[in-house]
Formats: C-alpha cells, structure tokens, sequence
C-alpha cells in the first residue's frame, strides 16, 4: 500500500462532492457519482476517473482494490 497521502472525489452535481481525505494531498481521485460504482479501472482508461499526482501510486491502489471500495461507499450516501 502506498504512503501517499490520498483524496476521494464523488461528484453529484456542481458544488455537490463527497470527499474523503486530507486537502493537501498528493493523489486526488475524482468521478462521476453515476460511474462511481464501475470498474475504476477502466473508467481511468476511458477517462471517465481523473487523478491528479503520482500515477504509480494511483495503479498500486487500483490493484489493491481500495478504490473500488472507497468510491462505492462515497457514492452510497444517504
């Protein structure tokens, strides 16, 4: 699991986000909450899943599966 500090972005609507994670992180992970619960890979490979920072520690936590997770539960929000 990378150290990098990392940051979750589900977006809804235009100012309507659920995140999770420090501001000041290295990695920023941000989707579309209708594509949140997709494969994040390929969403990343048809650039539906942007990332901002260290794409080496993007591919180790799509591997992991953390991704996946994370954006699944901030995606299901009451």
């Amino acid at each position: 699991m990378p150290t990098t500090s990392v940051q979750y972005r589900v977006v809804f609507g235009k100012k309507d986000e659920a995140v999770e994670g420090p501001d000041d992180a290295a990695l920023v992970v941000t989707v579309a909450a209708a594509d949140a619960l997709s494969d994040p890979t390929s969403l990343y490979m048809q650039g539906k899943l942007k990332a901002a920072g260290p794409s080496g520690a993007l591919f180790e936590l799509l591997r992991s599966g953390e991704v996946s997770r994370v954006l699944a539960r901030l995606a299901s929000r009451p």
